[in-house]
């Protein structure tokens, strides 16, 4: 990841570009104001839509990018895309042509494997929670609606809305190939719609997508992989890539970690007897911006805590206590990275305060929700606090440090209070839930 310490050089966007090394360079945008500087780019490198991983490069003209992005994928990624040519019976490359390589994206083994899936694709039911954002849930309907997969369903979850009507205005705009349901959930927070919308859902899959997000278009055909990894799978999560870095902020977000948090595009399944501990570190399993469950592994582990989650005073985290039940009550986890969303990360400092102040509230309030729903993991939860601490030490990630340092100190000072306050919070979203449960 680019971390261009900003007390020494002139910021300057991060362009990000997706690049199918079987088809040519993508050209970068043209600028309105001309390209004054290096020019920072982050290119995520896929082999016939599988994606391999990121390289980021600086070049001094546009017209030099085509050349440094073969180049650069070239020497990050050749043995991988070697292994997934021999796979396919194809030959071995010694470089990338700017204008791509000669191959077809369905000689390649992986595409072929899922094209194979597809043949008997589980129905999936993509639950979309929204709040008064009427305009950005209808763009995200109309992403999810160019999935290339047979069998799904949208529902679109309401939550508390000020205007009731402004959803489903815009929803009836929307000319769809499958269907859109809508469900009003009256209660405000987004495990109580969560909670709604994969009771209304009508697939055993209930795949689950924040509205600012764009899926790819293999998103639901990817998940279905991570289901078919292993038969005793519950969950499926994949990766949350940046739809844009135009602004500071949401470099310093992608900076110090993302929704990424260091996972890399390697499958992982974390079943039965994995050395992971349920409970920390939380990262490997995923983030609740693209995960999928079985209705019957959310059923086992009662939903979502509708103590937890955003338009709550715990802010955050109800999918990470989800994850950590789902692993306690011994379900498999597949973290499917070929599953792919982009996120648009908040744009202005303020925004960016607001969000990671409200993350850290999450942190400790999930661990107060796990002592409360059982007091013996408090021990073992003690056990790992020297741990996180040591994990947290500016050095162990040379790009966390590196943003660290170039951004605000208030970042940091905002966290540590959220997390001071995590499980006061906690308690208090508790009763208020309880009420709102019992009116």
């Amino acid at each position: 990841m680019v971390t261009p310490d900003q007390k020494a050089k002139i910021f300057s966007p991060i362009h990000i570009v997706d690049w199918d090394i079987l088809e040519p360079v993508p050209a970068l945008p043209p600028s309105d104001t001309g390209y004054k500087h290096s020019v920072p780019v982050h290119v995520l490198v896929r082999l016939g839509t599988e994606p391999l991983g990121w390289v980021d490069l600086e070049v001094e003209e546009v017209a030099a990018f085509p050349r440094a992005a073969a180049a650069s994928a070239l020497h990050a990624f050749k043995s991988q895309i070697d292994a997934g040519l021999a796979r396919s019976n194809l030959p071995t490359i010694d470089e990338i042509p700017v204008t791509g390589l000669q191959f077809e994206a369905n000689q390649l083994a992986f595409v072929a494997e899922r094209e194979q899936l597809l043949e008997k694709a589980p129905k999936i039911s993509v639950v979309l929670c929204t709040r008064d954002r009427p305009k950005r849930v209808a763009d995200c309907v109309r992403e999810v609606v160019r999935q290339k997969y047979r069998a799904y369903e949208i529902v679109v979850v309401d939550n508390a809305p000020a205007d009731p009507g402004a959803v489903p205005a815009v929803l009836e705009e929307i000319d769809a190939p499958v269907p859109v349901r809508y469900v009003l959930e009256p209660r405000g927070g987004l495990s109580w719609a969560r909670n709604a919308g994969w009771n209304a859902a009508t697939a055993d899959i209930i795949a689950f997508l924040d509205d600012d997000e764009i899926p790819d278009e293999h998103w639901l055909a990817e998940l279905a992989r991570g289901f078919s990894a292993r038969a005793d799978v519950g969950c499926v999560t994949g990766m949350v890539l940046p739809a844009e870095l135009r602004t500071e902020p949401q470099q310093w977000f992608e900076g110090l970690g993302g929704f990424r948090q260091g996972r890399g595009f390697a499958q992982e399944i974390f079943g039965p007897g994995h050395a992971q501990s349920p409970i920390y570190p939380f990262p490997p399993f995923g983030a609740g911006a693209n995960m999928a469950f079985r209705r019957g592994v959310l059923a086992d582990i009662d939903g979502f805590n509708v103590a937890l989650g955003a338009g709550t005073p715990a802010k955050a985290s109800e999918e990470t206590l989800a994850f950590a039940r789902t692993r306690l009550a011994e379900h498999t986890i597949v973290y499917q990275p070929t599953a792919l969303v982009s996120h648009y990360h908040r744009e202005t400092l303020a925004e960016l305060k607001i969000q990671l102040h409200n993350y850290s509230i999450g942190t400790t309030a999930h661990y107060t929700a796990l002592v409360m729903w059982k007091p013996q993991l408090l021990l073992s939860i003690l056990r790992l606090v020297p741990r996180a601490i040591k994990d947290n030490l500016p050095w162990k990630d040379p790009d966390r440090a590196a943003t660290m340092r170039s951004s605000p100190a208030i970042l940091v000072i905002t966290q540590l209070i959220g997390m001071l306050k995590g499980p006061i919070a906690y308690v208090k979203s508790s009763r208020l839930q309880r009420r709102l449960s019992n009116p």
